[in-house]
């Protein structure tokens, strides 16, 4: 597998300071530069931006049948260690987040074992947050 280099995203958000707190508070996220209409945080490595944006009534979370469950598109996370993982989704529930998919085991005992969790941050965007028990089959088939 090459080696890993951090990604860029950006996400709206309609309330600012609400969703700064959630990321800088709930989730751990160091805070980086920042204007009046944007901030920048360290997600686990990885550059996660909030740029403001009005909120729309038309806007609502498309969701896919997986496992059973209903998993919102789009959303985006990270793939951490395995025991980090777990700590996280324990700090999560610590902080009583509500999580649309509660913290679970994907394919157990097989090829592409993994555990998972989404939620949603104040602004209504889907975040996933997964591990691989083995790192290796991130992309086993």
């Amino acid at each position: 597998m090459q080696q890993i280099t951090p990604f860029h995203v950006a996400i709206p958000v309609h309330n600012l300071d609400e969703c700064r707190t959630f990321y800088r508070d709930v989730l751990a996220c160091e805070e980086g530069r920042s204007s009046d209409h944007w901030v920048d945080f360290n997600l686990f490595g990885h550059q996660l931006v909030i740029h403001y944006k009005p909120k729309s009534t038309e806007e609502s979370l498309h969701h896919n049948a997986v496992d059973g469950k209903s998993v919102p598109v789009p959303h985006y996370g990270v793939v951490l260690a395995w025991d980090t993982f777990q700590e996280f989704a324990q700090q999560l529930k610590n902080k009583n987040i509500n999580f649309i998919i509660e913290p679970y085991i994907r394919f157990e005992g097989m090829v592409g074992e993994q555990a998972t969790m989404f939620f949603l941050d104040p602004a209504g965007n889907a975040l996933e947050f997964k591990a691989f028990k083995d790192i290796t089959q991130l992309f086993a088939k």
